[in-house]
């Protein structure tokens, strides 16, 4: 009997431990195949997603005691445009685009007050480039002599109205996103093989805010610079860069700087005596301003600018007019400027309606002239070349 108790209390506690047993949850790991949606690549194992070599170990592990199934994420396909502008610049100088050996320079284009520009070429693309050459240490002085290859009317005048409606294009352009180009002179003009101008040279750019800001007026070269701000005005809008527009018209007619002065007191005796000495009338509020009383004692008349460029025509004298007003706000805008009798008369008039991206040159009956007096060898002239050669300065 003391057997057959013994061995029913073996089969009592191995029947109890199996039961305990039972009571145990097992685990197990399950292998899980994923689906892939179309396009997305087969996934990889953790060891060639790790950035750390296969065999290093993480010192950090998840406390979770549960298992985690490994999935790997779809690669996201980066594009350049969503890079920032840091990364991007940071990714073409690594390409060679920005450094100096990435391009050649072929000729000089022209000389400005602080940088020389010349026509290049990209090592790496082949294409045309404008290359900018900066002085880092400058003397003031006066501006240089322009030394130009003249002859009586290098630029046809139809050349002309066609380079003046784009130089207007292109500073609405600006002026409708409230900025101020503030440097318009014929170096900072582009022209290419098709006649098309672009406006160049942005260093000087500001914002124009609402409320206007006050701006310094240490700005423009000095021959573009218009009398408000040569007097010291810090308030100014859009209607500064107009002045240099009706300057550059003038230039292209004659050839000429319209007011090569040396000095702000030069410059200002210049515009004086060409558009009359600053009265009331062309310039309301003038008798309260102490320096410009000075000059309105002179009381000089204003000139007629027909004797100084005889292929002006009525409308284009009215719009150099407009263009050279004292008061600032009186200034025609480039949107009417583009619209002026001297535009209308001469241009079709869809070209008002193209989009900002179309050339003027697609336009049926729009193209330039042959120069008068501008040869290239072979008798006929390239009207180019001469708008270039009225843009170069030595």
């Amino acid at each position: 009997s003391s057997e057959n108790d013994t061995q029913r209390k073996k089969t009592t506690k191995e029947d109890s431990d199996r039961a305990a047993a039972s009571c145990v949850p097992t685990t197990e790991t399950a292998k899980v195949a994923l689906r892939r949606q179309p396009g997305q690549p087969a996934p990889v194992s953790d060891n060639k997603r790790l950035s750390l070599p296969a065999s290093a170990s993480l010192r950090y592990r998840h406390p979770s005691p549960e298992p985690r199934i490994s999935q790997a994420k779809p690669m996201a396909v980066i594009s350049f445009t969503s890079l920032s502008k840091r990364d991007r610049r940071s990714s073409l100088a690594d390409i060679g685009f920005g450094k100096s050996s990435s391009y050649r320079k072929l000729e000089k284009l022209g000389q400005g007050t602080y940088a020389t520009v010349y026509r290049g070429k990209s090592v790496l693309t082949e294409s045309a480039v404008a290359l900018k050459e900066i002085r880092l240490e400058h003397e003031e002085g006066a501006p240089c002599t322009a030394i130009r290859e003249e002859c009586d009317g290098l630029l046809h005048e139809s050349n002309i109205r066609l380079y003046l409606y784009q130089l207007l294009r292109g500073l609405d352009y600006c002026h409708r996103r409230r900025c101020l180009h503030r440097d318009l002179k014929p170096q900072n003009l582009l022209l290419n093989s098709n006649g098309e101008l672009k406006l160049a040279d942005f260093g000087l750019a500001r914002a124009n805010s609402v409320p206007t800001k006050t701006y310094s007026n240490e700005v423009c070269t000095l021959w573009y610079r218009p009398p408000d701000v040569l007097t010291g005005c810090i308030e100014y809008g859009t209607h500064i860069d107009l002045w240099g527009v009706g300057a550059i018209f003038f230039e292209m007619l004659t050839g000429q700087p319209m007011f090569p002065g040396g000095t702000v007191e030069e410059q200002l005796e210049l515009i004086f005596r060409t558009l009359g000495s600053p009265t009331e009338s062309n310039w309301p509020g003038s008798s309260h301003n102490a320096q410009l009383s000075l000059w309105s004692a002179h009381a000089w008349p204003p000139t007629d600018l027909k004797s100084m460029a005889p292929r002006l025509s009525g409308t284009g004298r009215d719009l150099l007019l407009q263009l050279l007003r004292y008061p600032a706000t009186a200034r025609i805008p480039a949107d009417r400027a583009k619209v002026h009798p001297y535009f209308l008369r001469h241009l079709p008039a869809e070209i008002n309606d193209l989009p900002d991206s179309v050339s003027i040159f697609t336009l049926p009956g729009v193209h330039l002239q042959p120069d008068p007096g501008a040869s290239n060898g072979n008798g006929t002239s390239n009207p180019v070349a001469s708008f270039r050669t009225y843009l170069r300065r030595e």
